[in-house]
């Protein structure tokens, strides 16, 4: 038997079954969730073959040819790393998807006591401001990239399998150090989920909030749709990922402090710039981004 065991049955977890599930690559796709609602439920969408009622039920079933994958928001790791640690003994592969990286390989050698060689850490760059089983988008992940982390002790195997999961519900993997990813998130996706949630607030909590609102232009929406997203994942995320997140953070406040200082100055030149390197930026990311779509129709 090569089964997929999938622990979290929210957006990722859940695509990640029903993807897995609707490629055939594994002979059962089996789901563990904490709500057992959400878990018959994915059951009665055709998420997931079955679900387990337990975490002693996983450990008695897992297996050494078998593949598990934890989908659980950043900071509740370890507590269920913990209720994991029969099945480290088991000798399957453990991996996971979670945006933070160091906090999760943290989690394992605090549960585990040790970073065991079939434990390979991942994070799929994919995701929706939507949560819960039933926004499931087994194409989610279709083109689109996922980081894996592999340890010093990695085994090659448990890497393999990794791959071969994420290729097959059409991803493109990509290796890169614990250290790095979380930097490099922490730049690219972690800030700016902290700046949309701050915009929002920050303009609901002014008192002429409700014509702000109303005469919102599209690209209010645009720019603000992620803050309609899991507030709890996303709180984890900023206490999992700390020090890369302030370091964004204050890399941004520092050039936005810049930008008013010309803005108040009156200073065009300076303003110009600005807005000129950024358009110029953009557009440089635009270029990148259908260079790798082209490659991959090739």
């Amino acid at each position: 038997m090569n089964r997929l065991f999938v622990v979290g049955l929210g957006l990722i977890g859940a695509s990640i079954a029903q993807a897995s599930r609707n490629s055939r690559q594994y002979t059962e796709v089996v789901g563990l969730d904490q709500c057992l609602d959400s878990a018959h439920q994915a059951v009665e969408m055709g998420v997931v073959d079955r679900y387990l009622r337990s975490f002693d039920d996983l450990a008695r079933e897992f297996s050494k040819d078998d593949v598990l994958m934890v989908a659980v928001p950043s900071l509740a790791f370890v507590d269920v790393f913990r209720a994991l640690k029969p099945c480290v003994a088991k000798g399957g592969v453990i991996t996971d998807a979670a945006s933070v990286k160091g906090a999760v390989v943290e989690a394992a050698q605090k549960a585990w006591g040790q970073l065991p060689s079939r434990f390979v850490p991942g994070h799929p760059i994919a995701g929706s401001e939507k949560s819960g089983v039933t926004a499931v988008n087994p194409l989610l992940f279709a083109n689109r990239r996922v980081i894996v982390t592999p340890l010093a002790n990695t085994e090659p195997e448990a890497l393999s399998k990794v791959l071969a999961l994420w290729q097959g519900v059409g991803a493109e993997v990509i290796e890169m150090d614990v250290v790095t990813h979380d930097r490099v998130l922490g730049a690219t996706s972690h800030l700016p989920h902290a700046i949309a949630y701050s915009l929002v607030d920050t303009l609901a909590n002014d008192s002429a909030n409700e014509d702000i609102f109303k005469y919102a232009a599209g690209g209010f929406k645009d720019f603000t749709r992620i803050a309609s997203s899991d507030p709890t994942m996303w709180h984890d995320i900023m206490i999992a990922n700390r020090e890369a997140v302030l370091e964004a953070i204050d890399l941004f406040a520092n050039n936005l402090d810049r930008l008013r200082a010309a803005v108040d100055q009156g200073d065009s030149e300076a303003i110009f710039s600005i807005f000129t390197r950024a358009r110029e930026a953009r557009e440089q990311f635009l270029q990148i981004e259908q260079q790798g779509s082209a490659a991959k129709e090739v």
